[in-house]
């Protein structure tokens, strides 16, 4: 099998260009930005159709617009990235009857429910990324049957800085510490999104929507003072275990409206596979066993 990875030097995307190099019977091609770029959607579809794949195979899309703010600030380009190019390669993927596994988000909902969001809740975006996110799902969606869209949030993990990274980054040299305590979701660990994505790359995996990401619920506090607690065992010299509450409405140099309760209900994913995402407070604790600055 075939495995093309677009957005391979991203978080997620480098960590499934890492891992599945391993996988036997696997031919892992790594695409970065450079090799196809979603900001120009007929040049992204020429580039990734040079390629040769076909039935059996296998193309995911980790590459994203995923700055919130500046997709409201230039939303023809983000309309671009993820809307047109994913229905682009989506119908090309079709075409030569390859699956595609697309990457999406939280963020397409409202956060107004009080519970975990399932695959069957409608989706309400808030801001324009959500928006166009949400606009590239359906295109993909639309385009085969074959095809996955998979939902994640608070992606973290060892390839590419993160929120949990910062935090503790800053506690090294700062005693003082904060972050928004009335916006909860789950984190998503790249090392486990790599073994239980690959459950998708067997095509007797139904296609459709599927939420995948560590299991609980927290907030942005709430992980951040997990983070700094793990560190702290670890011999990591944090100055403190401490973080102040921040609330949502107080981020004055927010752009656009963020959704306050994401967390996603992974029991789709459990049915189909078996598996069952294991707490994020053990992935976070896996991840700063080995973390150095």
């Amino acid at each position: 099998m075939k495995v093309l990875i677009l957005g391979s030097n991203g978080r997620l995307g480098s960590a499934l260009a890492r891992r599945w190099k391993a996988l036997p019977d696997v031919n892992v091609v790594a695409l970065t930005r450079a090799d196809v770029d979603l900001a120009d959607p007929v040049k992204a579809e020429a580039s990734l159709a040079t390629h040769e794949f076909g039935s059996g195979d296998v193309v995911v899309n980790c590459a994203a617009a995923t700055d919130v703010d500046g997709c409201e600030r230039d939303r023809e380009a983000a309309a671009r990235i993820n809307a047109e190019s994913p229905g682009r390669i989506a119908r090309l993927c079709a075409a030569r009857g390859a699956r595609l596994i697309h990457i999406g988000t939280d963020y397409v909902f409202d956060g107004a429910l009080d519970r975990p969001y399932t695959e069957e809740d409608d989706p309400k975006p808030l801001s324009h990324y959500g928006l166009t996110k949400l606009e590239g799902d359906r295109e993909v969606l639309t385009a085969s049957p074959l095809h996955c869209v998979v939902r994640v949030s608070w992606v973290f993990g060892p390839d590419k800085p993160s929120f949990v990274d910062a935090i503790v980054k800053r506690a090294l040299t700062s005693p003082e510490a904060a972050a928004v305590h009335d916006k909860t979701s789950t984190p998503s660990y790249t090392e486990d999104m790599a073994v239980w994505l690959a459950a998708f790359l067997k095509l007797t995996v139904p296609g459709g929507v599927y939420h995948l990401c560590n299991s609980g619920t927290c907030s942005w506090r709430d992980y951040g003072e997990y983070a700094l607690e793990c560190a702290k065992k670890n011999g990591i010299p944090v100055l403190t275990t401490t973080v102040a509450p921040l609330k949502l409405s107080d981020m004055k140099a927010f752009i656009a409206v963020r959704p306050p309760r994401t967390a996603l209900d992974t029991s789709k994913f459990t049915r189909v596979t078996g598996v069952t995402p294991r707490p994020w407070q053990e992935a976070v604790a896996e991840y700063f066993s080995t973390w150095r600055p």
